[in-house]
């Protein structure tokens, strides 16, 4: 028992970090890969799931857990093409799980995913990370911020960031302007009632990662942010088949979330299927940046974070999330080789630590 290690890889031509490269991790299992060309909506081509299945294969590593199905704008706002786009959504679980996939990551966020002000801010020690100033994030005109994030990502696209997808950023606003949590929550419902079933007779885990950052960005609703809408949502359907990508960094930047109870509870349940370990340095709520995953680099206790894991026998999947970028390294922001290697030795160290001083 204990988890299993694994690290975000953007799959074939999209990610300069090879799969030899992340195999010299120690203690890692697999990847979490995923299609960056395929937009959401569309049926994930068969030839294309195999091939990426093989290239993993071949590195010596296991492709479980597939991050970015994206679920498509119709099905949050419930409009006239959702049905056919679950559809297609369960056509691609079906050929997910033909390869062996067991979790599949998504969210429910309207418009966006994640949202920084900064992709490289400088840190003391010249490393420099991801950061969020929720004055700047919401005196900033979207489209703006859309621009700045493509000049400033490197030439990388940036999951949830496809430019395909933000290309209708005012129609999508104007959509979203009578929706509200209550509604969005209904949405979800809605899709999870359709998939869960196909993901219970294939043995696919659907995992839903925290809003980032857990609270309404530019009037758009969030809903999963926190305990007790963790709780609302698990209950839309009742089955290890709903379950929880548990962000540390996404719940935790917000200070009134306890991450560690939080992971106890729902870990304890059974029902967290994938965690992403991060840690995040908060200055005040609303303005926070990203560290090294070492506790006393930031705000979270990331042993009390491995141990509410270990104490709950959590056998599922990790990964080290985002990471500084160090070393001088280039590439796609917060998703570097160097400091994501290190976050999985310090994450692997704990539970070894752990776990030794529980057999004594």
């Amino acid at each position: 028992m204990g988890m299993n290690m694994t690290f975000r890889w953007y799959g074939p031509g999209h990610d300069n970090i090879p799969l030899s490269h992340i195999r010299q991790i120690p203690g890692i299992t697999g990847v979490v890969a995923t299609l960056m060309d395929m937009q959401a909506g569309e049926v994930w081509p068969e030839d294309q799931i195999q091939a990426m299945k093989k290239q993993v294969d071949d590195a010596g590593l296991r492709m479980d857990v597939i991050e970015s199905v994206n679920v498509h704008e119709d099905i949050k706002l419930g409009g006239g093409r959702r049905d056919e786009y679950i559809e297609n959504y369960i056509a691609t679980i079906r050929r997910l799980a033909n390869v062996g996939v067991k979790v599949i990551c998504y969210n429910f966020m309207p418009v966006f995913d994640w949202i920084r002000s900064d992709l490289a801010k400088p840190l003391t020690d010249g490393s420099t990370a991801l950061a969020y100033d929720g004055d700047r994030i919401e005196s900033a005109d979207p489209l703006r911020l859309v621009e700045s994030f493509a000049k400033e990502s490197g030439g990388f696209s940036l999951p949830g960031w496809e430019p395909e997808r933000l290309k209708e950023l005012t129609v999508l606003f104007d959509k979203y302007r009578h929706m509200d949590a209550d509604k969005l929550f209904d949405h979800l419902g809605y899709f999870l009632r359709a998939v869960v079933p196909v993901c219970e007779e294939t043995g696919v885990r659907m995992a839903i990662h925290p809003d980032d950052p857990p609270w309404p960005i530019y009037g758009l609703p969030r809903i999963v942010t926190g305990e007790k809408n963790l709780e609302r949502l698990l209950a839309l359907v009742d089955s290890p088949a709903n379950s929880l990508t548990l962000c540390t960094g996404s719940l935790g930047s917000n200070p009134d979330n306890d991450i560690p109870a939080i992971l106890r509870k729902f870990s304890g349940m059974g029902r967290i299927a994938f965690a992403h370990i991060r840690n995040i340095k908060i200055e005040r709520k609303g303005l926070f940046h990203e560290s090294s995953h070492l506790s006393s680099d930031g705000s979270l206790d990331m042993y009390e974070v491995v141990k509410a894991l270990y104490d709950t026998g959590f056998d599922g999947y990790v990964r080290p999330d985002h990471g500084r970028m160090i070393w001088d390294e280039n590439g796609r922001p917060g998703y570097g080789l160097y400091d994501r290697a290190l976050g999985i030795a310090y994450l692997n160290g704990l539970w070894e630590a752990i776990e030794k001083a529980d057999r004594n």
